[in-house]
């Protein structure tokens, strides 16, 4: 697994962020500054939550060699 690899899955934040910020400069709507806070703080802080306390480190895919485990945990090995 690469950076590569992943782009399928950024793009499915990108694409609706850079959306959302065109329509934020053609015409400024508040709901759409809403959305897209929305958008980050579930990108980051969701995800950033999820994998680092309730599922990565209770996975024993870990202990098989997992590729997300090895891209993002170099310097633990």
């Amino acid at each position: 697994m690469t950076w590569k690899d992943m782009i399928p899955g950024m793009l499915i934040t990108l694409i609706p962020l850079v959306i959302g910020i065109v329509l934020i400069i053609i015409d400024f709507n508040f709901f759409i500054v809403a959305a897209l806070v929305l958008i980050l703080a579930l990108t980051t802080m969701g995800n950033g939550f999820v994998r680092g306390s309730m599922t990565c480190n209770h996975c024993k895919q870990k202990d098989l060699g997992c590729p997300a485990d090895t891209l993002f945990n170099k310097e633990k090995k």
